[in-house]
């Protein structure tokens, strides 16, 4: 599907929501496409994902309320309020901080305010992306393992778990009562079940610790411990129905989504340069008779971990957010609202 195809069929009926949502209309200020079509890596059957945001209204700003998003699962479009956008950029959200480094034909509506959220697109970027695009990219990969149901090493799977929990615990310190670096420490060792080779295990030490928010991080890190032991009947689904390739290709993708960021502090959604790589991932081309990714493919994933390690380990990028610049763009957009400037 052409670009002009698709500036059609978002002008057709199917999209009219788009236009009558009390939340839409004029207080969209950017519509851009989303998925394969945003990566340059569509194929003719490739569903059409379109993403967004809208301004806040006047009565939403003065009463702090918030639609947060307007999703319509029919035409698979989400759009995002703009103070909930904020939220999710300042957190490196992989999905809604590619929405900002798109090529100028895909962005279907761009407003003045849209053109200046993009201009000032840097000051959301942070080393809080290693750990979301990474937690992305780890969950990509187990889903990879389990679907091509290649044979991984218990103590592999350790790793993976252990290194999920590790990029959701970055996070913990602006959502729970903070801790030292000592007072909690996971590690794998050798195991005491004599079903595992070997097994996360933990140290810990908290004295008057919230009570609530231990169980807050317990639940989480017990959610993901969880999540690596459902390997369900999806799996042979996606082997049926060819969607390996698709998810070794968005593998790699965020590899070179996040070593940009790091490296270049710039958000490049669509992959030009990587194009005929990733396509050639996508349409098999790393898969062997059995439709499993061949050792090529793995050499190649090695090769994007280690250089995303480097980039981690020397980038410039600040720890976190200029929030200052962004809490001055917030009150400059909701200001103008309230004026009715916009």
């Amino acid at each position: 599907m052409t670009i002009e195809q698709i500036k059609e069929k978002v002008e057709g009926s199917e999209y009219d929501f788009l236009r009558t949502n009390e939340h839409l209309g004029s207080n969209i200020i950017l519509l851009t496409l989303g998925g394969s079509h945003a990566y340059g890596m569509d194929k003719e059957t490739s569903d059409l994902d379109c993403r967004g945001i809208a301004l806040n209204s006047k009565k939403e700003i003065l009463l702090s309320t918030d639609f947060e998003q307007v999703v319509n699962t029919d035409t698979d479009t989400t759009v995002y309020s703009f103070n909930k956008m904020l939220e999710l950029l300042c957190k490196n959200n992989p999905n809604v901080i590619e929405q900002l480094g798109c090529v100028p034909d895909h962005y279907l509506i761009l407003t003045d305010i849209g053109h200046e959220l993009i201009e000032k697109r840097k000051m959301f970027l942070s080393q809080i992306c290693i750990h979301t695009f990474g937690n992305y990219a780890n969950s990509q990969l187990r889903r990879l393992e389990n679907k091509s149901a290649r044979l991984v090493g218990q103590k592999q799977n350790e790793e993976y778990i252990l290194k999920s929990i590790q990029n959701s615990r970055y996070d913990f310190k602006n959502r729970y009562f903070p801790t030292n670096q000592d007072d909690i420490e996971l590690y794998i060792d050798k195991a005491v079940h004599e079903r595992y080779e070997s097994e996360i295990y933990m140290d810990i030490s908290l004295k008057h610790y919230p009570l609530r928010d231990w169980a807050g991080m317990w639940n989480e890190m017990k959610a993901i411990v969880s999540s690596y032991n459902k390997i369900g009947k999806r799996n042979e689904k996606a082997i049926s129905h060819d969607k390996l390739g698709k998810h070794m290709a968005h593998l790699l993708r965020l590899y070179m989504m996040c070593i940009d960021i790091l490296e270049k502090e710039e958000i490049i959604t669509y992959r030009s340069g990587e194009h005929d790589l990733l396509m050639s991932i996508r349409n098999g081309e790393f898969l062997d008779e059995n439709r499993q990714p061949t050792p090529e493919f793995y050499d190649l994933l090695n090769e994007y971990e280690k250089r995303f390690e480097y980039a981690k380990d020397n980038t410039s990028l600040p720890e976190v957010p200029d929030y200052k610049r962004i809490n001055e763009f917030k009150m400059y957009v909701n200001e103008k609202i309230i004026r009715g400037v916009i």
